[in-house]
């Protein structure tokens, strides 16, 4: 969706196109923003990144089947 916007906002701008789209202007906003300065990531975000490719292998270790709960583990 970010990038639809970014693709189409020169003709028409961000506040209308979000209007149309189930996106509000500031989320947009701090998307691109966060992008552009990726110290503006909250701490929990930046520690689900670190956390991601370990959870994609547990996942794909165990079949893709499990939930949750169990990859918490």
């Amino acid at each position: 969706m970010i990038a639809f916007i970014e693709d189409n906002r020169g003709g028409r701008g961000v506040e209308p196109i979000c209007n149309v789209l189930p996106i509000a202007p500031a989320t947009y906003h701090k998307h691109v923003a966060e992008r552009r300065d990726p110290s503006r990531i909250s701490a929990r975000a930046r520690r689900d990144l670190e956390l991601k490719p370990e959870v994609n292998r547990v996942f794909a270790e165990n079949f893709e089947v499990y939930g949750a709960r169990k990859v918490w583990r």
